[in-house]
């Protein structure tokens, strides 16, 4: 597979690429970040993928997590995918949560999303084998972890893929989408309105069902703008239930925005990097 270089900046001791690429899952071209730590030039690294938010693209969290410092200094790569397809023939919505932007990390189903919202098989297979076959990663050692709609979508694909994710993190996650505002609108939409055909896509039931072999680290701000629709407290309870590895912080005063993503990333690439290296 090949890919064309938009750009590539130094960034303190590794780089940070901006990529594109024409995706035969989505059946469009996709646009991705890549940061190689200074360690990529001596052989393989770990790889972290960063899924992110609602209305974000890749250059969001490049631009505003605070991330590359933090993985050169671990020796870690870092990916920052797209949250959907995009393009002119490309269905969207009006409204900010549905469409481009909002791909949900599903394999839409349902009419008119169909033939490109794909992005559950485009960040699961279709993207890391172009990265391994491309750049200087280890496909043995990868982590995952995300920001709200892309802490649901980190959570969900580290259970159901456990032997390909060796550690997961989640800012903020959309924590039971079947049960939210976010989550209802979009997984009828995307999958239809049968609430089983959620259930895969769902990070609480999912705790509930398999949890995950490994720890798990949620961060989540006390005065998140947003707390009744990602619905933490469902997640921190199946966990409980669950006896889950792990930590469910409730960090105090910060709220869902990138000012929180940044303040908490250094510790969320330490947990990736014991886990990866």
């Amino acid at each position: 597979m090949s890919f064309e270089t938009l750009s590539e900046n130094r960034s303190f001791g590794g780089t940070q690429g901006v990529y594109r690429h024409r995706s035969q899952v989505t059946g469009t071209d996709m646009t991705f970040a890549v940061f190689l730590p200074q360690m990529a030039h001596y052989g393989r690294v770990p790889v972290l993928w960063y899924l992110s938010g609602l209305t974000c693209t890749h250059e969001n969290a490049m631009t505003k997590a605070a991330a590359q410092q933090w993985c050169d200094e671990a020796g870690i790569a870092i990916v920052f995918p797209d949250t959907s397809p995009r393009g002119d023939n490309v269905a969207d919505d009006e409204a900010y949560d549905l469409g481009k932007g909002a791909g949900f990390y599903v394999n839409a189903t349902q009419d008119p999303w169909k033939p490109n919202y794909q992005m559950w098989d485009y960040i699961v297979h279709e993207l890391p084998e172009l990265l391994t076959e491309s750049f200087a990663i280890d496909p043995e050692a990868m982590g995952i972890t995300g920001h709200s709609m892309g802490g649901h979508g980190a959570l969900t694909i580290a259970m159901t893929h456990p032997e390909q994710y060796r550690s997961v993190s989640a800012f903020a996650p959309i924590a039971n989408p079947s049960e939210s505002d976010w989550g209802r609108k979009q997984l009828t939409a995307y999958l239809g309105d049968d609430p089983d055909a959620w259930h895969a896509h769902d990070s609480t039931l999912l705790m509930r069902e398999r949890g995950y072999p490994g720890e798990v680290l949620i961060d989540q701000g006390s005065s998140d703008q947003f707390l009744d629709l990602l619905k933490p407290e469902a997640l921190a309870h199946a966990m409980m239930e669950r006896r889950q590895p792990g930590q469910f912080r409730m960090q105090a005063g910060f709220d869902h925005s990138y000012f929180f993503v940044q303040s908490l990333m250094g510790e969320h690439v330490e947990w990736h990097a014991e886990r990866l290296v």
